[in-house]
């Protein structure tokens, strides 16, 4: 399907368009649905934290029941990210929301915070349920059904604590090592991760602070419309005039909110999530390259014949397997993620533009009523030369009121 041309009998919404396109992958008839909702605080002697409520109803056979309701804090959120990463390495694990949040933006725990967050850890385990290998992982499934005792029962069950460390060690020294010959098209691939990281990054900051002038705009608007009100008791022949630009600005006040909330609700939340998976791809490209760095060095090690020989032309041949089925995987999910990238972001912005759209079509007829004229002058030309500094406190020395001079 060509992305770039439409046919006149092609729908013209953009989630009509979007709701056309379909993975291969992609099954037939969706039989795994997960809602998150109903948060609430947990208090106690040592910390506060949210639980949130996962509602999951299925149809498959493997799981012992067709619907299951369990709660979940971010830690445990976490926690099952992370077994994805340990059991797809090079698979592209969709991401969370942070932890911390920047100081000054808005408070821990507030209603604004914990809804944002319900949203996007509601779209964490939607991503993994539509998504064709991670969605069968037996740690997701435990997540989903496995009730308060049972989860931490099955989070023990992992490797110790030495052995974490000692993977980590392990990991970092492949890290520092490095890999001598990444193929091209990893190559390509991390060349596109770092532009689009670059790029996304950007976008998401003049997002937000286009949403930031936004509601310092709505804030002033909704102080205009009381003030000429109040304006219109001392000037008996603006009246009608004075009330009927404070209608205007309130219905503009309203227009400017619902254009808000599409923003806050369509496009920041898409961008930002992205701005997320960049973070995850560096992530990714660099547990491959780990993998292959392993490969290296005990090929490396049979060319010098630093240890035994027979042993390590096994581990050569289980590493080439290993890394042969990594860089398979994430060739796979890479493309997969990119259409999905792309239909995500380019979906976001035309509903963005289609709600801007809808938002300055409502202005030519509130224009109308604000450029009225009275007595031969142009009330809205007047306020621009000066009565507009009356109603905001401002010099106004020499200036003449029009509507009470005498000719």
């Amino acid at each position: 399907m060509d992305m770039n041309s439409f046919s006149p009998m092609m729908p013209t919404s953009p989630l009509s368009m979007i709701n056309q396109i379909k993975f291969e992958d992609e099954p037939d008839l969706k039989d795994l649905f997960i809602t998150v909702d109903e948060p609430e605080s947990h208090v106690t002697t040592i910390e506060t934290f949210i639980t949130y409520r996962i509602i999951t109803k299925t149809s498959r056979g493997e799981f012992d029941s067709s619907e299951f309701e369990v709660r979940r804090r971010y830690q445990d959120f976490l926690w099952l990210k992370g077994k994805l990463e340990e059991a797809h390495p090079t698979l592209i694990i969709p991401p969370l929301p942070e932890k911390f949040i920047v100081k000054g933006m808005v408070e821990r725990f507030n209603d604004d915070f914990i809804e944002t967050r319900r949203k996007a850890l509601h779209k964490f385990l939607n991503r993994i349920a539509d998504h064709p290998t991670l969605t069968f992982n037996e740690d997701f499934k435990v997540f989903l059904t496995a009730q308060a005792w049972e989860l931490s029962s099955h989070k023990k069950q992992g490797p110790g604590l030495l052995s974490r460390m000692g993977q980590t060690v392990r990991a970092v020294a492949l890290s520092m090592r490095g890999v001598k010959s990444r193929p091209e098209e990893f190559m390509e691939m991390n060349n596109f991760i770092e532009v689009f990281s670059q790029k996304i990054n950007l976008i998401d900051k003049i997002s937000q602070r286009i949403y930031k002038e936004e509601r310092e705009y709505s804030d002033e608007m909704k102080e205009y419309g009381p003030i000429h009100i109040l304006w219109s008791a001392s000037e008996e022949d603006l009246v009608d005039t004075l009330k009927g630009i404070a209608s205007c600005i309130d219905k503009c006040s309203k227009a400017t909110e619902k254009r808000m909330c599409g923003l806050s609700e369509a496009l920041l939340p898409v961008v930002h999530e992205y701005v997320l998976y960049s973070e995850m791809l560096m992530g990714v490209m660099k547990r491959r390259d780990q993998i292959q760095a392993e490969l290296d060095s005990k090929v490396e090690a049979l060319t010098y014949k630093k240890a035994d020989t027979d042993l390590l032309t096994e581990e050569i041949g289980k590493l080439e397997d290993k890394v042969e089925c990594a860089n398979n995987a994430l060739k796979a999910d890479w493309e997969r993620w990119r259409h999905n990238m792309q239909n995500d972001i380019k979906s976001a912005f035309t509903d963005m533009a289609e709600e801007n759209i809808q938002y300055y079509e409502q202005f030519p007829t509130l224009g109308i009523n604000v450029c009225r004229k009275r007595q031969g002058f142009c009330l809205a030309c007047w306020w621009e030369k000066g009565a507009g500094q009356i109603a905001l406190g401002t010099d106004t020395e020499g200036f003449i009121n029009p509507f009470t001079a005498e000719s």
